[in-house]
Formats: structure tokens, C-alpha cells, sequence
């Protein structure tokens, strides 16, 4: 065993001193030239070699001054012991100050690397906090931009296990900066008590959670929920905290041991309700669309006291710029297409389609230039409920892990007898329709097959044009989004290839992971796209902006109850005859449903005009409907 001797300590010590940073450093150096400084003070002046014969502190001055500059002691004179005297303290601060020089410039280099790092602290409050990193991010931001447009200075702190030069290039090439809102990048574990620090949750107004494509991206949802809502030193009012996941016995577990601090989306299930209404109703994913996103017109929850005793169906008419579909009453129940002769009472809020927060008012208006005379009854099997759906033939081409969700809510809408045919290949790491449970569907009857969906002479076979409706799914489960995106687009060339031979019989909805593709994808001319992250990312934004809004979308999701429809405008006013919008809403009215826009038909292919989709337009404004255009309501069937 070595014998540790005082020379070992001292030196261990100066280590230590040395590896603690610049100011230790600065602190020895300081040491160091004052000792010089005051022996060669004291040894001039105890000699008595100034030739100028000045006092000890003068003395200390003019040796200070030349450790500092070298140049100083060009002009002195003197005996040589003097000038030696000079040179040495000299030659010292020439030294000492090179390495005072040299270790300022490191600190200062530690510090702009520590700062690249994205390390320090976000003091920043009323903010939104983003934890996790995924391709979503960038529509989320877009989205929390527009929507703070109308606000004051605002900011978004991101944290992810990410480089934070790279998440800002990212950010600054991909997003367009909008408004006044600051997006400020960190880097660390999102499920670290102190990387989660940083970004300052305990002073945001909301947070958003983002897994990312890493493995088991629900554990990592819970995993950071439990380190905001669980840290000992978090903070007394309940957090708002809005993530995504992909397994439903998360978001029940979530949901009973979190309480309401976390609002989740089940992302898989939303995508198939989705998808289960847009099969039937081409356009129905561009109103989704416009409702979730911030660019045009959302869904707001606001209380009016001048409806206060007036009749549900007698506010539809009370707002010129924005379309009210539901009541949320001071209990905290949602519903969407009440009765018409529901009553609003004093704290009840509404539930309107509107171009912003702000732009929810009264119109003032008492006389609307209703046309009665092109308003049209409803037949006596619509108006009576006698009307039998009839079966459908829908075609699944492609899978993936939503598909038995998809398929359990087209189960509710079609008719009995209703056929489902599913043609997939079987790619590695995706699931078989062989595996799904088929057995609690009441109204399908499926039939499955394996094969490519791009092999032309397999789809020939199976008489497509014989099909009502046609999905093409996404491989999302196996393949990246490019890879998987490109397989759709092969196969909805072949599609519309087939649809043209034989006069487009069929409707045809396809489900992109990419929204940049969904523009290669127009050349197949589809009926509609779902573009599966996007309206995810949407539903986040929309959450983390006004979390009374969850209920309102489960509503609006659910197969029970009343959803979104596009149905024949002839069934509501007279074709080819100009109307107002309040005739189009007086039309619903009648039949206890809410108009909330229309679709023209002729503008259907046309992305720069929204695909013909309408939604909440200005109520006296005058449309004319010609045949196929259809009108957007909200209803029970």
C-alpha cells in the first residue's frame, strides 16, 4: 500500500481545485499575481533601488500595471537591479495574463457548447411544453401557432432526446413562423425529474407528450405522466397534460389512476371511426379536417347570456358568422344535436363552429330572408324513419393494427347482410386479417384473402366495380411511411384505372401516412384521403388549446348519438333555385338536424378549393345547389 505523503495531498487538492471550472482558475491566477506582484514590491523597496524613491503602495501600482502591459516598462530607468526587478515582474503578467486569457476562452467555449446542449433553464410561464419528439411535431406547431395568432407574445419549450441544433433546424425549415409565438428547443429525457426541469412544467398552461417512433411508445406516455403528476415538488393545481396512445388498456388505466390531469387519444380508434364514416361519405374527412385544424374554422365552447331562455332551435339563427351544434350544460354534459325545443338556461355554454374564439357572437339580426317556398318537406318514409338501408358490398385492400377496429365501426352503420372482403398481403411484423375476431360483428359477413393489392391481375378477379365501397389501408404496422405510402399509390393508380373502365361505380377512400404524398396522390383522382398522423396531430393541438373540447369529439366520434353527415341537397331545398344559407338551415331544422355547411360537387377533385367543402359559411350569403352537391349536417341517422 502506497504511503500518501503531503506533497500527494497538495497536489491532490490543486487537482481538484483545477478541475472545478474558469473561476477557480481565475482565483489562483489572481493568487499567484499577487504574490509576485508584492515580492518584488517589497524587495525594491526594502533595497531601495527606485530610483524615483516612490512608496510601497506606488510601487505595487506600477508593478501591477506592468503585469498587465507588457509595453509599460519600455521607458524605465534606473540601476540594474531596478530594470531586473521590472523584467521579472513583467516577464511574469505576461505569462500569468496568456493564461488568464486562455482560460476565459474555454469557459467562454464551455459555455456556448454547454448552451448548444440545450441545457438551461425555460423561465417562461402560461407556456406549452412539448415532451418527445415524432414527425407530428411539426403539424402540432404549425397548429399552436395559428392558433396564438390573435394572443400576446407566447411560447413553446420542447424537450427530446435530441439534438438541439437539429430539432431547431428542423423547426425553422419545416415551420412557418406564424404570429408572435417562440418555439425554444432543450435537450433531455422527457422522464427525468431533472431534464424535465428545464422546460418548466410547473408553469405551462399545457403539455403535449410525443413517443416518437421508439419502441413501446404508450410506457413511454406513462412513464412521463407519472414523472410530471408525481414529482414531490410539483405544483398544487391539476396539470393539463394531452398525449396520444395506441392501446385502449392504457388509456383506462390512465384514465382511472390519473384522474382528469390527463386527456389521451386513442389514435388507433380514432383513425377507424374516421375512416368507417369517410368510406360512406366521400368529403367527410376534409370536414374532420377543417374542424381540427386552426387555419380555418374550429370548435368552440362559449356561454352567451343573451340565449338564456331561448330554444335550441331558435339560436341556430342568432349567429350570421358561426354555426352552433350542440349545448354544454352546467352540469358538464355534452350533446350535440339536442332537441330543438331544448331550453338554454343560465350557465349553459355553446357549441359553435367559428372562424376564432373571438368571432362567437350574436349577429343581432331578426329577419333572415328565409325562402320557404324552396325549403323541402321530407318524404313520408324520411319523415316517418320507414326508409330500409339496403346492404353494401365494401372492399378492404391492405392492413394494419386498426383495421378490426375499422371494421367493428362500419359494423354499426351498414345494413344486415352487408359483405366485407378483405384482399392483404402478408408483409412481416403486420397482423393477418386471418387473426381477427369476427364473431361479434352483427352485420358483416367477412371474407379474406391473401395477395399483393398492386398485382393488377388479382384485383381484375376480384370485380371491383361490383363493390360500393372500396378502402385501401395502410402497411403502417411493418413499413416506414414512404415505403408503405408508395404501395397505396400503386394501388390506387390501378384503382382509378378500373374505375374509369367501368364509369366510376364505386367510391374509393385511401389512407395516407404522409401529408406530402397525399399531393402525388391526387393523380389517382380518389374519392377522399385520411392521412392518419395529420389528424392525430390535429386533435392533440386542439386538446392542448381547450381541453373542454374532449368530450365534444367523443361525441362527435361516437356511432350513437348524432354525427357529421353529407347528404343530397335536393332533400333539403329546391336545385338549381338561389338560396341563403338560413333557408339551408331552416330546411335541417325541420328534420331535427343542423346544417353546418355544404359540398359542391363540381370542385369535389379540387384541393385548391378545399375538395368543394364548406364549412360554416355566412349565413346570407346566396348558394345555389345543383345536382350531387351535397349539404353537411348534423344528425341522428
Amino acid at each position: 500500500m502506497r504511503r500518501i505523503t503531503f506533497r500527494d495531498r497538495l497536489r491532490y487538492r490543486f487537482d481538484n481545485t483545477m478541475s472545478r471550472g474558469p473561476i477557480p482558475l481565475i482565483g489562483w491566477l489572481f493568487l499567484l499575481s499577487a504574490i509576485l506582484i508584492l515580492a518584488v514590491s517589497l524587495l525594491v523597496r526594502s533595497t531601495g533601488v527606485d530610483p524615483e524613491g516612490r512608496g510601497f503602495l506606488q510601487i505595487v501600482w506600477a508593478s501591477l500595471m506592468r503585469t498587465l502591459d507588457a509595453g509599460t516598462m519600455g521607458g524605465d530607468t534606473g540601476n540594474w537591479p531596478f530594470l531586473l526587478s521590472m523584467f521579472a515582474v513583467t516577464l511574469g503578467g505576461v505569462f500569468l495574463v496568456s493564461i488568464l486569457i486562455g482560460i476565459l476562452t474555454t469557459g467562454i467555449e464551455a459555455k456556448l457548447d454547454d448552451l448548444r446542449k440545450g441545457r438551461s433553464f425555460v423561465a417562461e410561464t402560461g407556456h406549452t411544453v412539448i415532451l418527445g419528439w415524432s414527425p407530428q411535431i411539426l403539424t402540432i406547431l404549425s397548429e399552436l401557432m395559428v392558433a396564438n395568432e390573435n394572443q400576446g407574445r407566447q411560447c413553446i419549450a420542447i424537450l427530446a432526446d435530441k439534438d438541439k441544433v437539429e430539432m431547431e433546424a428542423e423547426v425553422r425549415s419545416r415551420v412557418e413562423a406564424r404570429g408572435r409565438t417562440r418555439v425554444v428547443c432543450r435537450t433531455g429525457n422527457p422522464f427525468e425529474r431533472a431534464d424535465l426541469a428545464i422546460v418548466n412544467p410547473d408553469g405551462a398552461r399545457s403539455i403535449v407528450v410525443l413517443p416518437g417512433e421508439a419502441q413501446g411508445p404508450d410506457a413511454f406516455v406513462i412513464k412521463v405522466v407519472l414523472a410530471i403528476i408525481n414529482n414531490p415538488g410539483r405544483r398544487s393545481e391539476p396539470y393539463h397534460i394531452v398525449a396520444a396512445v395506441r392501446d385502449r388498456l392504457t388509456l383506462e388505466a390512465v384514465h382511472r389512476i390519473m384522474g382528469n390531469e390527463v386527456q389521451l387519444v386513442l389514435a388507433g380508434d380514432l383513425i377507424a371511426r374516421i375512416a368507417a364514416q369517410t368510406s360512406r361519405q366521400s368529403g367527410l374527412s376534409v370536414v374532420y379536417t377543417e374542424l381540427l385544424d386552426f387555419g380555418g374554422d374550429e370548435i368552440y365552447v362559449n356561454e352567451e347570456p343573451g340565449l338564456v331562455g331561448r330554444t335550441f332551435g331558435e339560436a341556430l339563427f342568432l349567429y350570421e358568422d358561426s354555426a352552433l351544434i350542440g349545448l354544454r350544460f352546467r352540469d358538464g354534459r355534452i350533446q350535440l344535436n339536442p332537441p330543438m325545443d331544448t331550453r338554454i338556461e343560465s350557465g349553459d355554454k355553446v357549441i359553435a363552429i367559428s372562424r376564432d374564439d373571438d368571432t362567437v357572437r350574436l349577429s343581432g339580426l331578426s329577419e333572415y330572408a328565409i325562402d320557404d317556398g324552396a325549403v323541402r318537406a321530407p318524404d313520408v318514409q324520411e319523415s316517418d324513419g320507414l326508409r330500409v338501408p339496403l346492404p353494401e358490398r365494401t372492399l378492404i385492400l391492405g392492413w394494419n393494427g386498426r383495421a378490426p377496429t375499422l371494421i367493428a365501426e362500419l359494423d354499426h352503420y351498414v345494413a344486415p347482410a352487408s359483405e366485407l372482403t378483405i384482399l392483404a398481403q402478408q408483409v412481416e411484423g403486420c397482423p393477418s386479417p386471418r387473426e381477427m375476431d369476427t364473431q361479434s360483428l352483427h352485420h358483416l359477413t367477412v371474407t379474406s384473402h391473401t395477395g399483393d393489392t398492386t398485382d393488377r391481375r388479382l384485383l381484375d378477379r376480384l370485380d371491383i366495380p361490383s363493390y360500393h365501397h372500396v378502402l385501401v389501408l395502410s402497411y403502417c404496422d411493418a413499413l416506414d411511411a414512404q415505403r408503405a405510402d408508395a404501395l397505396t399509390l400503386l394501388t390506387l393508380l390501378h384503382l382509378r384505372d378500373i374505375a374509369d373502365r367501368h364509369g366510376h361505380p364505386f367510391s374509393l377512400v385511401s389512407e395516407m401516412l404522409d401529408v406530402r404524398n397525399r399531393d402525388l396522390a391526387e393523380a389517382a383522382h380518389a374519392d377522399d384521403f385520411i392521412v392518419s398522423d395529420k389528424l392525430i396531430s390535429l386533435m392533440l393541438a386542439q386538446l392542448a388549446e381547450n381541453p373542454e373540447l374532449e368530450a365534444v369529439f367523443q361525441d362527435l366520434f361516437d356511432p350513437e348519438g348524432s354525427e357529421l353527415y353529407l347528404k343530397p341537397a335536393a332533400q333539403y331545398v329546391e336545385l338549381g333555385r338561389p338560396v341563403n344559407f338560413y333557408t339551408v338551415v331552416e330546411a335541417a331544422r325541420r328534420r331535427g338536424e343542423v346544417a353546418v355547411g355544404y359540398r359542391c360537387s363540381a370542385a369535389a377533385h379540387d384541393s385548391g378549393d378545399s375538395y368543394g367543402i364548406r364549412v360554416n359559411p355566412k349565413k346570407s350569403d346566396p348558394v345555389t345547389f345543383e345536382d350531387e352537391d351535397r349539404v353537411i349536417v348534423l344528425a341522428e341517422q
